[in-house]
């Protein structure tokens, strides 16, 4: 059993969620109660560990006083963190629901800039951990101020230290993390359709682009992530599709670190590849029957999980 896993978020945010009832512009809306919680790539992972009662570490950069509210809202949800001070204020999303419609609308605030010198310390914080994790998941957008060439050098780094390295990003920033190749890969179809040149992916052709990335050495494992149709696991030896539940949807905000949790989850256990891709679909669907940024609940990701093993 693997117990020492580490997710690195480069740009957290809290993430304040409201619903309204029929929005309509120029019009004064009255909001339910804001409910805040800590969002970002990484931060989503752990707290879906945190659920399916994993033990990790978030480390995260962490400024001003929504840094601090950062920080108090992981420390209120049971999860371990590692926060690098920086002299940024960490960033806000917000989210609105709109109830006559369930419609969502998310509105993402860039994060400030962060200095050479905060990066040193990142580098030097990241490389301190004893023992090292044997699991590193890097997941979400990168603040000004670090280039993407960074998570090249940052993997070499993780990988030169044994740690098997699971990436969940986007844009140059991903492209960058493949030249160095990763253990997991969690690209949607058009990443992975980016990543291969390949246009118009479907289903069908998702295996044959993620056998493309496993061959050219950029990833060992390939799960490609289809939404309502379920996932693809694809590795040298395997192809397997696992179809999504239907689920009464109400956000889809966190579904995709969700998936990543539900698959670290098995994978820290020593289970299957079948069985990792079998959960990672149960949390991420689980996690679109959640309102805001809840992700998912510990029974519905089990029930789900039992319903997709009987398929």
């Amino acid at each position: 059993m693997i117990k020492n896993i580490l997710t690195i978020t480069l740009n957290p945010t809290v993430d304040k969620s409201c619903a309204v009832e029929n929005i309509k512009p120029e019009k004064k809306l009255r909001c339910t109660a804001p409910k805040y919680e800590p969002g970002g790539g990484g931060i989503n992972v752990s707290r879906g560990l945190s659920r399916l009662e994993i033990k990790s570490t978030a480390l995260f950069l962490s400024g001003g006083r929504t840094g601090e509210l950062l920080e108090q809202l992981l420390d209120g949800e049971g999860v371990a963190t590692s926060a690098v001070c920086v002299a940024a204020e960490t960033r806000e999303n917000f989210i609105v629901v709109d109830k006559s419609h369930n419609e969502q609308y998310r509105f993402g605030m860039p994060g400030d800039p962060i200095s050479k010198e905060e990066i040193a310390i990142l580098t030097d914080k990241i490389n301190s951990f004893s023992p090292f994790p044997e699991i590193v998941i890097i997941s979400g957008s990168l603040p000004e101020g670090i280039d993407a060439a960074y998570m090249r050098m940052l993997v070499k780094d993780l990988k030169a230290k044994g740690a098997k390295v699971i990436a969940d990003t986007s844009g140059e920033a991903l492209t960058e993390v493949l030249k160095e190749g990763v253990f997991l890969l969690k690209p949607n179809l058009g990443e992975l359709s980016m990543l291969t040149g390949r246009e118009e992916l479907d289903n069908e052709s998702a295996d044959e682009a993620a056998k493309q990335l496993i061959d050219e050495g950029k990833a060992e494992i390939v799960v490609v992530s289809l939404g309502p149709q379920g996932a693809y696991l694809v590795s040298k030896d395997e192809c397997l599709h696992v179809p999504a539940p239907s689920v009464k949807k109400l956000s889809t905000v966190g579904a995709g670190d969700s998936m990543v949790a539900g698959m670290v989850s098995v994978l820290a256990n020593g289970g299957s590849h079948l069985q990792m891709v079998r959960m990672g679909v149960a949390c991420g669907s689980a996690a679109t029957m959640s309102t805001g940024t809840g992700l998912f609940t510990k029974e519905n990701a089990e029930r789900l999980y039992k319903w997709l093993s009987r398929q």
